[in-house]
């Protein structure tokens, strides 16, 4: 990656920045970074966030089209394997 150093910026400006950054929940430095993006891609590159939302919501129209959870139905058969285990009903 590359650096990029930027000289004889105002205090004021600086200081906008820092306080910017901080409302975000990002280090100056990707504050900076993510200023850069926006100003030079338009906004078209979605935010890790929007980004990470999208992807869940594809991820639960797919699970939503095969019905019950794989991991949930093999779930309830070690329940119902260990009940007839105790229960001395299993094949064994």
């Amino acid at each position: 990656m590359a650096t990029l150093t930027v000289r004889n910026l105002d205090d004021d400006l600086v200081r906008a920045l820092r306080i910017r950054a901080a409302e975000h929940g990002r280090s100056a430095e990707a504050e900076h970074r993510e200023i850069l993006r926006q100003a030079l891609t338009n906004g078209r590159q979605p935010s890790p966030r929007a980004s990470a939302a999208q992807r869940l919501a594809e991820f639960r129209r797919r699970t939503a089209e095969r019905g019950s959870a794989p991991a949930l139905d093999l779930l309830r058969e070690s329940r119902e394997g260990r009940t007839e285990d105790l229960a001395g009903t299993s094949g064994a």
